[in-house]
């Protein structure tokens, strides 16, 4: 895959540039930690992919005391192959950089849709205290297949992720297949096993049901439960259930899956939530969640299982 970087590619829009309205800058979110304003662009006739970083804001300051005690430059990557790194010039004494640079990715049409853009914020730091990563910005390159080259680049506002490991869950996990049929439009869910759940003691039915529902944009659009299993003294539990669900390519980054653990009560009495987990595109679903999505929707036709811990 070759790679370039350059500084003045094409013609620059003036719209990307314009000031942001103060509404929207003020709306930071409780434990922000910044956003990126980029755009991008695959031409297939030339097969290239034009990433252009224009902007970053709301990055944190290493002093809370001092403004701008930051000194920030961006990563570049497409994964799977994080070794070849790209990155921005290091800006000096700012929360806030304007960036203005653009890269391009040589990358036949037929391989975008299995590549996922990483940008990695990193602070420089004070001088020998070593760099600190500040998060990252996953998004995979799927929505960009069969664009027109004369179409214009797509801008993206994202929010900084503080990092993509996996929080830990004392609550159990449940292993999952995906199975995405592009012929007849159709996801298969795959609840396969559970292990390490945390049952309510004072409940005399030790065993667990789970209730998978397909949403898109949000709303509920099919919701369907596994019969009842026994759950052993250890948390474990072998349920072995599918469900289809109908799911169109142009609906595949605009649905999410939740999945959800319940410990059922007698007849009269609520279910009780053990724990969930959401499956979906990037904008419902991180880290090892999206990994899965990402993963089963690039091989069609093949079963891709995963473990995911639940939360409440």
């Amino acid at each position: 895959m070759l790679v370039a970087n350059t500084a003045d590619l094409g013609v620059l829009d003036p719209s990307l540039y314009k000031s942001d309205c103060l509404d929207e800058d003020l709306m930071w979110p409780e434990g922000h930690v910044g956003r990126v304003w980029f755009t991008l662009k695959y031409e297939a006739g030339t097969e290239r992919l034009q990433v252009h970083i224009i902007k970053a804001k709301h990055l944190p300051s290493r002093t809370p005391a001092l403004a701008n005690a930051c000194d920030p430059y961006i990563k570049i990557q497409l994964m799977p192959d994080e070794r070849r790194v790209l990155q921005t010039k290091q800006k000096k004494k700012t929360c806030n950089p304007f960036i203005d640079e653009s890269f391009v990715y040589q990358i036949p049409p037929g391989k975008l849709e299995s590549l996922t853009l990483k940008l990695s914020i990193v602070d420089t730091g004070r001088v020998g205290k070593g760099k600190q990563l500040i998060g990252h910005i996953i998004l995979p390159l799927t929505e960009l297949e069969g664009v027109a080259p004369d179409e214009e680049p797509q801008l993206y506002k994202l929010d900084i992720e503080k990092d993509l490991q996996e929080p830990t869950s004392d609550l159990g996990e449940i292993l999952v297949s995906l199975l995405y049929n592009e012929n007849l439009h159709r996801l298969t869910v795959t609840v396969i096993e559970a292990r390490a759940l945390k049952l309510d003691p004072s409940s005399s039915r030790r065993e667990m049901v789970v209730r998978v529902t397909q949403e898109r944009a949000c709303r509920g659009v099919r919701a369907r439960r596994t019969a009842a299993v026994d759950v052993g003294d250890d948390g474990s539990a072998f349920v072995s259930e599918c469900f289809h669900f109908r799911l169109k390519a142009d609906e595949l980054h605009t649905t999410s899956v939740t999945i959800q653990a319940l410990q059922p009560h007698s007849v009269y009495a609520k279910d009780r939530l053990l724990g969930k987990f959401v499956l979906g595109s990037y904008m419902f679903a991180r880290g090892r969640a999206l990994q899965h999505w990402n993963s089963a929707l690039a091989a069609p036709m093949e079963q891709v299982k995963q473990w995911h811990p639940l939360t409440n």
